[in-house]
């Protein structure tokens, strides 16, 4: 795609996430409470869409339970500040192996493996504006685990995510990813023009340097929407990045826990410092409504 710098860019706060990160800042959000007030602190600050993950309120271990999910988008939509809601579809397809002597069976305390239907229950169940939609299957950075989504799997939930309105948002992990989201579109499974996540720099898919970013940013569609991030220290070289590159910026706790070196930040800092970024390039931050029209979302509340 022509590549011309974005001067109207939107901000998801990418609020908790599931990874083992509930031990290591205070300010990673457990409860569904927690995490809708996390979520409408960085609407306040600027971020015009909050990803939402739920935990375990005691042990912050990440859970798929519909009455957590509900509780925190019926108190994102109550509260006194507008935000796009974009719920994970992405838990459910985890299988942990064996040791590399014996991989079978499979190591049942690490592997959540459950149905298309199940996976988007949720979804069905509090129609978000955006669901994500992982592409692609891949080995994901902790021992032998593997993020497991066959294109049997996302054909049904993508078709399922269409069907219920909600826009899916396709995390694009590597270029293969997007070949197959671009199959999908191509099929009729999503809507075209499609929106994307480019996640850089998780193990062990696409690396964070700029030349594999420009790689997965030329292999968008010219008109198709995308947003970016990186992990760590990165993330706000990332915001940047994307911005320059003709993207949207997502930041948050899900991916990093830093502001600056040995000062933990909560997500509204760093979509605070992320708004900082964009519009010290320039460019301007936009709010959820104008992200709605931008995206044709349509905003619901379920009964």
């Amino acid at each position: 795609m022509p590549l011309a710098m974005n001067k109207e860019v939107f901000i998801t706060c990418a609020v908790t996430g599931s990874g083992s990160t509930q031990d290591r800042s205070p300010h990673v959000p457990r409860s569904p409470q927690e995490i809708a007030d996390s979520a409408i602190d960085a609407a306040r600050a600027g971020a015009a869409i909050v990803h939402c993950h739920v935990r375990d309120p005691e042990t912050g271990a990440p859970s798929r339970k519909l009455e957590y999910y509900r509780e925190v988008t019926d108190r994102i939509r109550d509260a006194d500040v507008d935000v796009v809601l974009n719920l994970t579809a992405g838990m459910g397809g985890d299988i942990t192996f064996g040791p590399t002597s014996a991989p079978m069976p499979v190591n049942a305390a690490g592997t959540d493996m459950i149905s298309a239907e199940e996976r988007v229950a949720h979804v069905a169940e509090c129609l978000p504006e955006i669901c994500t939609l992982d592409c692609g299957t891949m080995n994901f950075a902790e021992a032998d685990y593997v993020m497991t989504n066959t294109p049997g799997m996302l054909r049904a939930m993508g078709q399922m995510m269409t069907d219920l309105g909600v826009k899916p948002e396709i995390e694009a992990f590597d270029t293969g990813h997007l070949w197959f989201a671009k199959e999908l579109v191509k099929e009729g499974v999503l809507e075209d023009p499609a929106l994307v996540q480019l996640c850089m720099g998780v193990p062990w898919g696409a690396p964070d340097d700029l030349n594999t970013f420009m790689v997965m940013v030329n292999n968008v569609p010219e008109h198709w929407t995308f947003s970016a991030f990186s992990l760590g220290r990165n993330q706000m070289a990332y915001a940047a990045a994307a911005t320059l590159a003709g993207g949207n910026v997502r930041v948050g706790l899900e991916d990093n826990l830093w502001l600056d070196k040995g000062v933990l930040a909560t997500n509204a800092q760093l979509v605070e410092r992320a708004v900082g970024v964009v519009e010290g390039m320039g460019a301007t931050v936009i709010g959820p409504e104008e992200v709605r029209r931008k995206l044709d979302l349509t905003k619901r509340a379920p009964v």
